[in-house]
């Protein structure tokens, strides 16, 4: 949606002024910048409506104000004539709730319009496509290792494949996070603002190092880009740009699936849970909380993390699996279904919120 130029910007009690404050106490408590200005943006949204209507203070907007800016939304066309979708409308309100719940415990309204407001029904979809070993192994071997641009798509897929990480974590990665002598990759500030140490395993150490020793120097124009991935411009790639790329990869294998970034962090926990690991130890890797409250991290190490990796992970090896030793592994413990289910369920709501946020670049 476009901003305008929405008035009194100078009116501190106004609500763009009040925007700013509310934003400002978010980024103190830790919201990262990709939060702020997502909330910015939403924000943004519903203060250039209520200019247009003659809304400019806080105090002014009531429950039917902002229950009519949800039929706006719903009424709403994009360019290409579609509507938004309901993922998208909540996107846009849920900023609002928290906005104006903090306006009210300031003391800066006297009632919150936003308490009792009834969110669009957010739709479950069925699960996402999820590749099977054998599919995994066929999508990788396509990239052509005889280029620097598919050695490096190699590296990528093995390191998505091995770790399951979220594709803006792969985004970030720099080539300093990745411990040849561990065989880990640190991922840092992931979702929460939590750093996480997490297994390569063999197969998927030995591309990157291809990669580092022979693709990337013909990437890298600038000697100060840290990046561990670049473009053929030699910069960091962006999320947007890698979703498309593992895409890509994903549509020539002919698979009858589809699937970015996401359908390699939701392999890797099928594949591993399929292959006996605890669910601990997947909630470990893909940076999650213990499904009982408990932080990961105080009862698993990263050498059990390791361990479990390379007996459960189908990839992590470059070798058969046949003939290693499973002696002084833990064994995993049983987990009831229902946490299995809580943990598919989990990884179903990222799927959906990353395909809202590229999404909303069509509003």
């Amino acid at each position: 949606m476009r901003h305008a130029d929405a008035g009194a910007p100078g009116d501190l009690r106004g609500l763009l002024a009040a925007m700013h404050r509310y934003l400002e106490h978010r980024g103190v408590l830790g919201s990262t910048e990709a939060s702020l200005y997502n909330m910015e943006r939403r924000i943004r949204d519903f203060t250039d409506w209520c200019h247009e209507r003659g809304v400019t203070h806080p105090s002014q907007v009531s429950h039917a104000v902002l229950e009519r800016y949800q039929r706006f939304l719903y009424h709403y066309r994009k360019r290409n004539g579609e509507p938004l979708g309901v993922g998208t409308r909540r996107a846009m309100v849920i900023p609002l709730k928290g906005f104006f719940k903090w306006l009210t415990r300031t003391g800066e309204i006297p009632a919150n319009p936003a308490a009792d407001l009834d969110m669009p029904r957010d739709i479950r979809r069925l699960p996402r496509a999820v590749l099977t070993a054998e599919e995994a192994e066929r999508v990788i071997s396509g990239a052509d290792v005889s280029t620097p641009m598919g050695l490096r798509d190699r590296a990528m897929l093995e390191v998505l494949y091995a770790t399951g990480m979220r594709r803006m974590e792969m985004a970030q990665l720099r080539v300093d996070d990745i411990d040849m002598q561990r065989a880990v990759v640190l991922i840092r500030l992931g979702k929460g603002l939590k750093d996480r140490l997490v297994p390569l395993g063999e197969r998927a150490l030995y591309w990157v190092q291809q990669y580092l020793e022979q693709a990337r120097p013909q990437l890298a124009w600038d000697a100060n880009e840290h990046a561990l991935f670049l473009g053929v411009e030699g910069q960091a790639l962006s999320k947007s740009w890698l979703s498309k790329l593992v895409g890509l990869h994903v549509d020539r294998a002919q698979l009858g699936k589809r699937g970015g970034c996401h359908l390699w962090r939701h392999t890797m926990a099928t594949l591993m849970l399929e292959g006996g690991a605890d669910i601990r130890f997947i909630q470990a890797m893909l940076g999650h909380e213990d499904l009982t409250s408990t932080q990961i991290y105080t009862h698993v190490a990263i050498r059990q993390l390791q361990q479990v990796h390379a007996m459960t992970h189908p990839g992590a090896q470059r070798r058969v699996r046949g003939a290693q030793t499973t002696e002084g592994t833990p064994t995993p413990s049983p987990e009831s279904q229902n946490a299995a289910e809580a943990l598919l369920a989990a990884l179903d709501s990222e799927a959906e919120e990353e395909a809202r946020e590229d999404q909303d670049g069509d509003t």
